[in-house]
């Protein structure tokens, strides 16, 4: 199946797909760093007399200490080393000191746009934010009087917002606090009283505030503005004036940003050059003549919402800001010591402490919001890490207070933000993807390409423009659908367009843009489901996000119908190896691959390629590269040399091509139920591999230290057979669930021995190992063969965590096929769990006699409305008959109406006729084939849709999910059972699980799950007891939560207590407060009478 059919091709090459990751990095190495030095240069002491300054813009890198693969392998971060020109300046000596310093370590990113800390890979997400500038919005009171706001939004600093109220009077508030006339503000900066009339469009609407609030002078407004912002404290002129320098003049406190200073020159039309990031007097006054404009209907509002008031902060400004928080610290530091040390003697490098920049990255990489554990299931779950758009984080929005608005698509999305691809539940909307074609500019505004059309023709020889939400905002822009002639005149009378956010219809002479591409909307992940413009965006969602999770399989497989964007997704991903320069291969094997270059590399002729192979990825699963290129062939610059994991010939492959039949099957594909053949089983065609990783430290204890050795008290020797002589597994065992991976003794003290130990020693008076075994077995339910077994000592010169001395690692693999039980899907969103693997003699089979390999629920298609698997299948079975692989780009109704269907029909004839099976399709009921049952031999009654469908194995195992509680740990506080496998916890009988019980009247299995079962202590003991010796099960006590919430009312002093009420002799009743808290008797009566509660003396009445 070498050639391809390309029904339509993506009509503008994509870009690369991990630019915003790279490019975000590289401008912080060589412009966000040395800004940041820059700004805190020279430092001074308090008294004048020393200045430190940073020579930033010749800073330098050292080389990283380990590459990239050693860093993984040692756990250690792939960092270099920051040096600093630096001179320190005696300006009463005279002296200047001049001296490289070290400031601290900077993790590098990799060539894959990931950094790799302590060894494991990590992404740093990019979070949207809005933009600094200043923003417009109306309010309507109870009366239906509008009044408007203004807020400035800086970059860092105190927030401005300026108000008009019902008497049309103009207040502003700094920073949250009390409001006070604008004039205050204004006069306080320095302007005069003409300035500010001259400066506004409306100075007459203006006067009723200097009518009704006054109009003081420049020093009375200073104080004013200090007794507001500081009441409590005497009012002075110099006082308001440095309040006012601290807050808005200090580039140190006040900084718009360069993004902040565009926007507010674009939306109140000034001239400020963009140097100047602090708030001038005019942006004032302009800002509040805008505000009085919209009060007479003119200049627009703000929507907070729009593409053109939220930007993008990638890597590289995420780590500018929290260099400047290490720097803030290191600034303090360097002040004190300036002024604690003797100056003669102090040198730039004992001044300058690099462990507050060090300590701040590796709080931004280890534990900040934005930096995250990569997602490496596959190649195309990295790939969309890389470029997902985060609104959380610092800085950003949570999802408690997030609202509808903030959530939704929105028009100015188009062509920047997928509109699809976002999570289910709580963060759905605040986390999104970048769409394909889609790049951020240098302000942090996405931007999306568009042809310029003139007069009705495309000017496709032109490149495309390249424009944020506010441009394109203005102009009529037709999508990427609308078809063209093969002069590139717009076809058709009636062109849709978007303008101004709202659809139009008009002549193609009208168009001013039109998108690039069909795919241009959506993001990667979303383009690489066939067929999409043919499935709700409900289940296209779950396909995109379902294809992020395919596990990759041991023989991937191409789909037969893809989108056309499956080679540039792999190779993005970085998982593919890809030639750097043309030339011949001249030596290949399992591990790598050379290619003599014609253009020599330095002095280097060939060009060596490493291969991974079999490495175990974040996930889990398996990273395995497989050689492409045979030897003696000749290579190109981007020919792929390489194939990685779930990628074959190049191009992205997560699942498998398999025969389906749309089909009830005895109730086995009930509620989305699969049931599939057992020749996918059989035959491997969904086995997948994974790695796990198991580790152990021998730690100096305070006994001495723990011991990594074969010699473990009371093992047979059957359980060492697969150790070495020091006790540690050797490589390529096959172990089981308990089996020893690395044998380890730990001293144990005089209180951890029993008694009979005692006792032998006593006796013997030898002393017996005094040690306890603690080696690392294999968890319950795993089992596998032993990869890798990797020792890292101090000796080696490793850096371990601080109390060990040494650290062993053992990967064991294992090959899972696919069982009952395991999650697949489609890629329209179709998921399901298989229930029963069935003989291959007993599936459906096909008039030929070929068995469909897979059956599924055809009551899944209608409501679920994803009716683009059909075509899908459909257009995969002619391939397969017809020997061909076909490329679809979505939104194919620009080549005419109805034209999947006619494509799909066109081609099954042709696969009817070419192939001679005149069952292949039939006219009268299309797509449907007569199916035969596999265990009778009848035909079934009405022919069946089958056909080809690309089906994904998901990294939902029921193998890591199965799980099985007998007596476990407990929660401390309540004594209840722990939750989840790793805890080994059992399942929760919730609220509304009790419910359930009391509306059966179950109320004695009721009564024991929430006692003996959960947390009555004593109760649970017995009851085991009582099982274990075969003799009834006591009656329950109390819970130990009854108590916890008994002691919780009693510390609020609620006098909480249990009361019986008991009878006397003489038949009078008296009331007893029982003590809960009191160990309770040991012998609890069973409830009902049993063997064991009947005394001998009722026995000998009874047999009387």
């Amino acid at each position: 199946m070498t050639n391809q059919t390309q029904i339509a091709t993506p009509a503008y090459i994509l870009p690369d797909l991990v630019e915003i990751q790279r490019s975000s990095f590289r401008w912080f190495l060589e412009e966000g760093l040395i800004e940041e030095l820059n700004s805190f240069s020279p430092i001074t002491d308090y008294t004048g007399k020393l200045e430190l300054y940073f020579n930033a813009k010749d800073y330098k890198l050292k080389r990283p200490k380990y590459d990239v693969d050693e860093a993984k392998r040692r756990d250690a971060t792939y960092a270099v080393q920051m040096y600093v020109p630096t001179r320190l300046v005696n300006k009463e000596t005279g002296n200047i000191n001049d001296q490289e310093v070290f400031i601290g370590d900077l993790p590098l990113m990799t060539d894959r746009g990931t950094f790799i800390i302590n060894g494991a890979e990590r992404v740093i997400v990019n979070q949207i934010v809005r933009s600094p500038g200043v923003y417009y919005k109306s309010e309507v009171d109870k009366n239906g009087r509008r009044t408007y706001n203004a807020s400035l939004i800086p970059n860092r600093g105190a927030w401005l917002k300026f108000e008009t109220d019902k008497n049309d009077i103009v207040w502003v508030r700094i920073d949250k606090t009390r409001k006070l006339s604008a004039q205050i503000l204004l006069k306080a900066l320095g302007l005069s009283d003409n300035e500010i009339l001259d400066g506004l469009r409306h100075p007459e609407y203006y006067q009723k505030t200097l009518d009704k609030e006054g109009n003081p002078t420049e020093e009375e407004a200073l104080l004013e503005l200090y007794r507001k912002l500081r009441p409590g404290e005497p009012p002075t002129v110099s006082g308001g004036q440095q309040l006012l320098e601290s807050r808005f003049r200090d580039p140190k406190r006040y900084d718009l940003g360069r993004v902040g200073r565009y926007k507010m020159n674009r939306k109140l039309r000034l001239n400020v050059p963009d140097t100047v990031r602090i708030l001038t007097p005019q942006d004032i006054l302009a800002a509040v003549d805008y505000l009085i404009n919209l009060e007479f209907d003119i200049g627009n509002e703000d929507d907070i919402d729009h593409l053109g008031n939220r930007r993008v902060r990638s890597v590289g400004e995420l780590l500018q800001n929290q260099v400047r928080v290490g720097l803030n610290r290191l600034e303090r530091i360097i002040r004190e010591r300036m002024t604690v040390s003797d100056s003669e003697i102090l040198t730039p490098a004992s001044l300058v402490n690099p462990k507050p920049l060090v300590a701040a990255i590796k709080e931004f990489f280890g534990s900040s919001q934005l930096s995250q554990f990569m997602d490496q299931t596959n190649p195309l779950a990295e790939l969309t890490h890389k470029r997902r758009l985060s609104a959380l984080g610092p800085g950003g929005l949570t999802r408690e207070r997030a609202g509808f608005a903030v959530r939704d698509i929105h028009t100015s999305h188009y062509g920047r933000i997928c509109p699809i691809e976002t999570p289910e539940g709580p963060n759905a909307g605040l986390i999104g993807s970048l769409a394909t074609h889609a790049r951020v500019n240098q302000y942090g505004f996405i931007e999306t390409p568009f042809w310029p059309v003139k007069n009705g023709r495309v000017l496709k020889d032109t490149p495309p423009n390249y424009m944020t939400a506010d441009e394109e905002d203005d102009l009529r822009v037709a999508p990427g659908d609308v078809a063209v002639d093969e002069n590139w005149m717009i076809i058709g009378k009636a062109i849709p367009v978007r303008y101004r956010k709202e659809f139009s219809i008009v002549t193609p002479d009208q168009v001013d843009y039109i998108a690039v591409s069909p795919v241009q909307i959506i993001s990667v992940a979303t383009s690489l489901i066939p067929f999409l413009e043919h499935d709700d965006a409900n289940r296209a969602l779950m396909g995109s996000n379902m294809q992020r999770q395919a596990v990759p399989l041991l023989k991937p497989s191409r789909p037969l119908v893809g989108t056309g964007l499956e080679a540039q997704a792999a190779r993005d991903s970085g998982m593919v190896i890809i030639a750097k320069a043309p030339g011949e291969v001249t030596y290949i094997d399992a591990n790598r691959i050379r290619v003599k270059s014609d253009i020599p590399e330095g002095n280097r002729k060939e060009i060596e390629y490493q291969l991974q192979k079999y490495q175990r990825s974040n996930q889990d699963t398996c990273l395995n590269q497989r050689p492409l290129v045979e030897l003696g062939d000749r290579v190109e610059v981007g020919q792929v040399l390489a194939d990685g994991s779930a990628t074959e010939g190049g191009e992205i492959a997560l699942g498998q091509n398999i025969l389906v039949a749309y089909m009830p099957w005895e109730g086995y594909n009930y509620e989305d139920a699969i049931l599939i053949s057992e020749r996918l089983v059989r035959e491997d065609v969904y086995t997948t591999i994974h790695i796990e990783k198991f580790e152990i430290e021998a730690r100096q204890t305070k006994l001495g230290p723990e011991e990594i050795t074969r010699e473990i008290p009371n093992v047979g020797e059957d359980s060492l057979r697969n150790l070495d002589e020091n006790g540690i597994i050797r490589k390529g065992a096959w172990v089981e669930a308990g089996e020893i991976l690395v044998g380890k003794v730990t001293p144990k003290g005089e209180s951890d021995q029993p008694p009979e130990e005692k006792l032998l020693r006593a006796i013997f008076g030898e002393k017996a190992r005094d040690v306890r075994d603690n080696s690392l077995r294999v968890p319950n339910g795993e089992k596998g063969r032993v990869v890798d077994v990797r020792v890292f000592t101090r000796e080696q010169g490793d850096e371990l965590p601080p109390g060990a001395n040494i650290v062993v690692r053992v990967y064991v693999a294992q090959k899972r096929k696919i069982q009952v039980g395991d999650k697949m899907a489609g890629r329209h969103g179709n998921k399901g769990i298989i229930s029963r693997i069935l003989p291959v003699e007993d599936m459906p089979y096909l008039p030929d006699g070929t068995p469909v390999d897979i059956v599924l629920n055809p009551l899944g298609v209608p409501s679920r409305m994803n009716v683009g698997q059909v075509f899908e299948c459909l257009l995969g079975w002619a391939g397969k008959n017809l020997g061909l692989r076909f490329k679809i780009t979505p939104f194919d109704e620009m080549y005419g109406t109805e034209a999947s269907r006619e494509t799909v029909h066109g081609l099954l004839s042709a696969a009817k006729e070419q192939v001679g099976k005149s069952w292949v399709f039939n006219e009268d009921h299309p797509g449907k084939i007569r199916l035969y049952d596999g265990r009778t031999g009848e035909p079934f009654d009405r022919p069946i849709t089958i056909g080809m469908a690309y089906m994904l194995k998901l990294v939902h195992l029921v193998d890591d999910k199965i799980h099985a509680r007998s007596t476990g740990p407990y929660s401390l506080v309540t004594q209840q059972p722990l939750g989840g496998k790793a805890q080994q916890g059992g399942q929760r009988f919730g609220e509304m699980e009790v419910w359930a019980l009391e509306a059966f009247g179950a109320a004695y299995t009721l009564q024991e799950l929430l006692t003996v079962k959960s947390d009555d202590m004593q109760g649970r003991n017995e009851a085991l007891n009582a099982i274990v010796k075969g003799k009834a099960i006591p009656r329950p006590g109390t819970p130990e939560s009854f108590k916890v919430l008994m002691r919780e009312l009693q510390s609020l002093g609620l006098d909480i207590a249990v009361h019986k009420v008991e009878t006397k002799e003489d038949g009078t009743t008296r009331d007893v407060e029982v003590d809960l808290m009191m160990e309770t008797s040991n012998r609890r009566t069973p409830s009902r009478p049993t063997y064991e509660s009947l005394t001998r003396e009722d026995l000998e009445e009874e047999d009387a």
